[in-house]
């Protein structure tokens, strides 16, 4: 393969947009009326992803699947989480899963085949490096195939600082540590993949510290963003924006989407007479996507150009 997933999700980016819709689907996030049509709670979560999957157009690069929701409704949840998958693939869609992995040796192995391959084969996943950089290894030798990573380098989160923003006697930060060895592995992937723009192992970096966020872009040139918590995480588009120069990046936005029909005035006037449909609300997001997606676009014309 002469190319892989990162570069092809770079590419998407730079055609649709950066604007990542994130399918974390709880079923709170579906009107209450609706919900009881259907046989089981991720019976409802999977049509109304596969409605906003059908929909999405060129309102996102990509869509990000968390399953923790997923694992939380048992095995249905985990056949919705499947199924959700192979309808992104089926739809031409690139699909990150957010697994965040992270164990040693043999244990690294089976997760690293569990979501490259299988029922839960993605195209790109989420994985923690704090248990030590060896972990990483039997997730980079997909990427040699094709596959590729978003490696946590400084979350949305508050309790980031509680870690990743620790200063190391010998200078800088654990989060620095990190980045150390996204450029080593970017080094190395340079010479697989000598014609991409991106390294196949990218870095997840919150858009909700301002202070660092253009020094970060500058600091990782070659490895694409996967940028948490822009909307109801509290992330400006700014800062989002901030992170989107060199080789680019992805922004999430998970509930601004799914629960855009709690602001919208025909879908809370149809829940309250009880005839809200999957389709009203799939539409209700995709216009949220599309507003996103221009909120994005804006604030990295002003920042970059």
């Amino acid at each position: 393969m002469n190319t892989h997933n990162m570069e092809l999700l770079r590419e998407k980016a730079a055609q649709n947009g950066p604007l990542c819709i994130g399918l974390d689907t709880d079923p709170s996030y579906i009107p209450s009326s609706l919900l009881r049509k259907f046989p089981s709670k991720a019976e409802a979560v999977f049509s109304y992803n596969k409605a906003i999957i059908s929909r999405i157009g060129d309102s996102a690069c990509c869509c990000k699947v968390q399953i923790a929701y997923y694992e939380a409704l048992g095995i249905e949840g985990m056949k919705a989480y499947s199924k959700t998958l192979k309808e992104l693939k089926d739809s031409g869609i690139i699909a990150i899963s957010d697994v965040k992995r992270g164990d040693i040796a043999a244990t690294a192995g089976a997760y690293a085949r569990a979501h490259f391959s299988g029922d839960f084969e993605s195209d790109i996943i989420t994985v923690n490096p704090y248990m030590g950089f060896d972990t990483l290894s039997p997730f980079t030798e997909y990427c040699a195939e094709g596959k590729a990573l978003f490696v946590l380098l400084r979350t949305s989160n508050p309790g980031m600082k509680d870690i990743e923003n620790l200063d190391l006697t010998a200078g800088g930060k654990v989060l620095d540590r990190v980045g150390s060895e996204l450029l080593r592995l970017s080094g190395e992937f340079k010479e697989r993949f000598p014609e991409a723009k991106c390294s196949p192992v990218g870095a997840v970096v919150g858009c909700t510290e301002e202070a660092d966020a253009l020094s970060l872009r500058e600091k990782y040139p070659d490895v694409f963003f996967l940028i948490p918590g822009y909307g109801a995480q509290g992330g400006a588009a700014r800062i989002a924006a901030s992170l989107l120069g060199k080789a680019g990046g992805t922004v999430n936005s998970s509930r601004g989407i799914l629960c855009a029909w709690k602001k919208d005035s025909a879908c809370l006037e149809k829940e309250a007479n009880g005839t809200v449909s999957i389709d009203d609300i799939a539409d209700a997001a995709i216009k949220a996507a599309y507003e996103a997606k221009a909120d994005l676009l804006g604030a990295k014309n002003e920042v970059w150009g």
